[in-house]
């Protein structure tokens, strides 16, 4: 049996509330770390664990001394602390994480999956500059700091600090590409992935490269109580059910402006005139203000950040919600929402698999996986009716076909 157990259950299954019962009912010589995306859900968390103190990663003045999170982080764990943090924080980890992970026999809770593979954004220039003053080489794919300069203070901290953790990949001889160190996932005890259609994530293919094996499975209520069960799908069949009674997707003229594969994808809103974004405005705007005539309270919507103040208006700016918002509650009086957006994986990310490994991203499940989710933080978590405006004719396609089973 693997030690990595994706619960892969549909949204409402009570998969985090599942995996509170588990810390709550096991061993006291059990210790565990739970990593959510969120640092509200941090405070949630520790609330929710009754039986055990999870401690949290703190910034620390000690004199003129500071004590920064991710030294906090190991101070928990050397003393073997159950402790809950933030997906950003853990994706620091080092050489140090791993021993002292390893020696406190931990599990690990991850709720949803995290952000393992990213393109960084390097300006040639400084990619230049950082190999013509031999900070950085490459040696079988793998960039490397100079170990002679590895006491160098300079504004590449960051970079040097992932090299040295071999976690840098130089891809097409001007990119990098991070991978996190795929070694800790078999360091702990087991390992449980709170998410929903794993099999569209980045991670899945990242645990493929990485021969990391993993057993699907489920949650569900057992008398009365939320736990982990064996793979199973008839609670999503009910759910479905459900949502196709709780949204109402808007059919109308205001949809015209993504009738294309590509229409209102993120190459298509760097391409676009402004002309054609006060398009995408104008059409939300009304959608909200005269169509479902929405207080702002309830109006929930997204678009790339870059282009976030181009579409903002009256009556919904600040029910903005990033696009791939997960594992959060803290907008569920939403019932009125707009999604203006036509999700595709990293294109740099995509070529990565396929020219390094020959896989293939699967962009249609990657993107219904990351509409379900946003749609998942409004009213609809509660069993409230929401109204859904989703122009663009390949989401909007993706999600009515989920609705009624087709392939």
């Amino acid at each position: 049996m693997s030690k990595v157990k994706i619960i892969d259950s549909i949204m409402g299954s009570g998969k985090t509330s599942a995996a509170i019962n588990k810390i709550n009912d096991s061993n006291k010589d059990e210790n565990f770390i739970f990593l959510t995306p969120y640092l509200n859900e941090v405070e949630r968390i520790k609330k929710k664990v009754t039986s055990r103190q999870m401690y949290e990663p703190k910034i620390r003045s000690k004199g003129e001394n500071v004590q920064y999170k991710f030294d906090s982080f190991h101070e928990l764990l050397s003393q073997n602390k159950d402790i809950v943090a933030t997906h950003n924080l853990f994706k620091n980890a080092n050489e140090d994480t791993k021993e002292l992970i390893l020696s406190g026999n931990y599990i690990l809770i991850l709720d949803e999956v995290m952000g393992v593979v990213e393109q960084l954004q390097v300006k040639k220039h400084d990619l230049k500059t950082l190999f013509d003053s031999e900070l950085i080489y490459v040696q079988d794919g793998y960039v490397k700091w100079n170990e002679e300069k590895r006491d160098y203070e300079t504004r590449y901290n960051d970079i040097r600090d992932m090299a040295l953790n071999n976690n840098l990949i130089y891809f097409r001889d001007n990119i990098l590409i991070w991978n996190f160190p795929a070694d800790i996932f078999k360091l702990f005890k087991e390992v449980y992935i709170l998410t929903y259609m794993f099999e569209a994530q980045i991670q899945k293919y990242y645990y493929d490269i990485n021969d990391i094996p993993y057993q699907k499975m489920s949650s569900g209520k057992v008398e009365g109580k939320y736990v982990f069960i064996e793979e199973d799908s008839t609670f999503e069949s009910i759910m479905k059910e459900k949502f196709k009674e709780l949204i109402t997707i808007y059919e109308g003229n205001l949809n015209a402006v993504g009738q294309l594969d590509f229409s209102l994808s993120f190459s298509w809103y760097r391409n676009k005139s402004p002309y054609t974004l006060k398009k995408v405005k104008n059409n939300v705007f009304n959608y909200f203000n005269n169509i479902v005539k929405s207080s702002s309270d309830e109006a929930m919507w997204t678009t790339y950040s870059e282009h976030k103040n181009k579409i903002k208006g009256n009556g919904y700016t600040k029910g903005f919600v990033s696009c791939n918002a997960r594992a959060t509650n803290e907008y569920k009086h939403k019932k009125h929402l707009a999604y203006t957006i036509n999700r595709y994986a990293n294109r740099m990310i995509c070529n990565y698999f396929k020219e390094r490994y020959d896989i293939s991203i699967d962009q249609d499940a990657y993107a219904l996986s990351e509409l379900l989710q946003w749609i998942w933080r409004s009213a609809i978590r509660d069993g409230e009716k929401i109204s859904l405006f989703i122009p663009s004719l390949r989401m909007r396609s993706l999600l009515q076909n989920w609705l009624e089973n087709n392939p």
